[in-house]
């Protein structure tokens, strides 16, 4: 056996049971008990999309705020505050 990259290791077999199933229950239920069992690891697509959407609205909310003309205003007096503080 040559250690060269292109090679794929054989895969290892495991021994069945007398019933078939591989030892340690791996039959499709006891699959998928495991798999459930599991702790979630992230978000799925769909939290992808709520979230980006979400994400999206306050950003749009945020900018009409910050754009409004009372913030404007607001904003505009404190730097000339600030300007005549330091003169």
């Amino acid at each position: 056996m040559t250690d060269s990259p292109d090679e794929q290791p054989a895969p290892e077999t495991t021994p069945s049971a007398p019933g078939g199933t591989p030892p340690g229950g791996g039959g499709l239920r006891a699959r998928w008990a495991r798999v459930r069992a599991g702790a979630e690891a992230g978000m799925s697509t769909a939290e992808y999309a709520v979230g980006t959407v979400a994400a999206c609205a306050f950003a749009a909310v945020l900018y009409r705020v910050v754009t409004g003309g009372s913030v404007v205003e607001a904003l505009g007096d404190l730097v000339a505050s600030a300007l005549a503080t330091l003169s």
